[in-house]
């Protein structure tokens, strides 16, 4: 299986710059995974496609203001770097300048935020030690920007805009974009429906972004991103399981999460661990039944994993009729449903 199988063509003005003004606006493609037949709708829709009894689950991370600009404070040379998780005491980063951050340099990013690069990993990334004048989510809040993906010109009026509305735990360097077309609105007609809402946390990092650099599939590595599950949210999927009730996850992430659970135990279990699965065609669904998700770029882990789900053929279908009717893609564009 060759990446380039996953490739499509995008034009770039398709390429969502902005979020729009009303989150649940967005438009909503409508793929049946059996039969590959799709219907245009508006996201709004989504709650005549869910029934009573039916399981949502939602990634409820948040995502940090992770990409921080500084200088080397013997060199004044310029040094950019994405937070991607933290270890112990210290953070992973990737680091944009990375050839002149070695071990031991020291970068200053404002006169209450420094670090120390402790370790040289392959691909840009470095273990960094920060010191902090306060408390660090607060001065990072404070210097730091929200990362968006470097395809997003726009400058970002609203910084909650890149954050979901159920967004909880600290700690992603993106966010989880299904999720963001959701509104407290919506999920009410859902509840009131029957749906529940339940939450699971993976902190979004390089293993979800990272591009594809290898022509076969099977030789890509995804790295590791920190996941939750509660006891009480494990219980209740379990019991869903049971009695065949359709396990629809929000996001991608929400989706690693779970499969992640069951390829591992065979059930949901209460565990803080960490997932690098990596799913592409051929994979069988453990965990969800239905993905609500984002369009995703080409060639990308994102596609590999729809297209799992619900078959390269219609997937590729189902994106150039996208490209066609002019959806708008990626992060700050529109989404699907696959059932």
């Amino acid at each position: 299986m060759r990446t380039d199988d996953f490739d499509y063509f995008l034009p770039e003005e398709l390429i969502a710059q902005t979020p729009l003004l009303k989150r649940e606006t967005s438009r909503l493609l409508v793929l049946d995974k059996q039969t590959g037949k799709y219907e245009d709708k508006h996201f709004y829709d989504i709650v005549d496609y869910l029934n009573p009894g039916d399981i949502l689950v939602r990634n409820n991370t948040k995502v940090i203001p992770a990409r921080i600009f500084g200088t080397k404070k013997d060199t004044g040379a310029h040094v950019e770097v994405l937070i991607l998780k933290e270890i112990n005491d210290t953070h992973e980063c990737l680091v944009g300048n990375a050839r002149v951050v070695k071990v031991g340099t020291e970068i200053i990013f404002s006169d209450k935020l420094k670090a120390t690069c402790l370790e040289i990993k392959d691909e840009g990334i470095r273990i960094l030690k920060f010191e902090s004048k306060g408390i660090f989510l607060e001065v990072l809040n404070e210097v730091g920007n929200m990362p968006l993906p470097p395809y997003i010109k726009e400058k970002l009026e609203d910084k909650d805009r890149y954050q979901t509305v159920y967004a909880k735990y600290n700690g992603s360097a993106a966010a989880p974009t299904a999720g963001l077309h959701f509104t407290n609105d919506l999920f009410k007609k859902l509840k009131d429906k029957g749906v529940e809402v339940l939450d699971v946390t993976l902190h979004v990092g390089l293993g979800t972004f990272r591009p594809v650099k290898v022509d076969d599939v099977k030789n890509h590595v995804m790295h590791k991103e920190e996941y939750f599950m509660t006891k009480e949210v494990a219980d209740k999927l379990n019991k869903a399981k049971k009695e065949n009730k359709r396990i629809i996850a929000i996001g991608t992430t929400s989706t690693r999460v779970l499969e992640t659970v069951m390829n591992k135990y065979g059930e949901f279990k209460e565990c803080h661990e960490e997932s690098d699965i990596f799913i592409y065609p051929g994979y069988e669904f453990k965990a969800i039944t239905s993905l609500i998700t984002n369009f995703h770029l080409p060639k990308s882990t994102l596609i590999m994993l729809v297209s799992a789900l619900a078959g390269k053929e219609n997937i590729m279908e189902a994106y150039k009729h996208a490209v066609d009717e002019k959806y708008r893609f990626f992060s700050f564009g529109d989404a699907m449903f696959i059932k």
